[in-house]
């Protein structure tokens, strides 16, 4: 054999081929490891941000919608003549309660349809036929005020998997706090209604499993019915 033999470069064996391959193969495996993680966490922090997102604007909304809530004196005499009814209700239900009421909170759409700011809304809980277990807060909202004041109108979910919706309400003339009203009983708050509402929602699917609670207190802006055009 020659020197200039000895010189020429000589291939990997099939031992070293193997090693190279199990360190590529190993270091493959971390790199996914690492990009798997990111995601997981990406994708588990925006699932906690939505539900944070979806509790804060149910929130905004009920407090826009309930300081404008009120009731109205105004019937005809005759009460065969009478095409609609103004209520404000809760029906104390664990773990969800019902909210009956009218407002002045609608926002009309449509430039040429007939409807005001008045409405019917309803707040109240509704079992996911898909999911077992599941509990989910819906909205029904009717812009035409009529005789039935707690149906008809549009439904939809504005919360997912909710543990608690609870509504404590201030009685004015007492100062107490009571867990239900109703303005169209007479053992009831007839034609009154309350001066705060505190509204707690809880939400499942928090950070580590555990709920996301939000609480505020609403004032109501017309405590007494609506009567400034009936004769005194």
């Amino acid at each position: 054999m020659t020197r200039r033999d000895l010189r020429r470069p000589r291939g990997l064996t099939l031992l070293e081929v193997m090693v190279a391959i199990a360190i590529l193969g190993m270091v493959a495996v971390l790199i996914y490891g690492a990009f798997d993680g990111l995601s997981r966490s990406k994708t588990g922090l925006s699932k906690l941000n939505d539900r944070y997102h979806v509790g804060r604007a149910l929130m905004r909304r009920l407090a826009r919608e309930i300081s404008s809530a009120f009731v109205s004196l105004h019937v005809p005499i005759n009460q065969t003549l009478l095409v609609r009814k103004t209520i404000f209700s809760v029906k104390d239900s664990s773990p969800i309660d019902r909210l009956d009421m009218n407002t002045l909170s609608h926002l009309r759409v449509n430039a040429n349809s007939k409807e005001s700011d008045q409405n019917e809304l309803s707040y109240y809980s509704s079992n996911d036929p898909n999911v077992p277990g599941k509990v989910d807060l819906v909205r029904r909202e009717s812009a035409q005020l009529d005789l039935e004041p707690t149906k008809g109108g549009t439904v939809l979910v504005v919360a997912e998997d909710v543990d608690l919706f609870d509504l404590k309400l201030l009685d004015p003339t007492t100062g107490m706090w009571t867990d239900s009203w109703d303005t169209m009983q007479a053992i009831g708050q007839p034609n009154r209604l309350p001066l705060q509402i505190r509204i707690t929602l809880v939400l499942r699917g928090g950070k580590g499993g555990k709920p996301i609670k939000f609480e505020e207190k609403v004032p109501l802006a017309m405590l007494d019915a609506l009567s400034f055009a009936l004769p005194k």
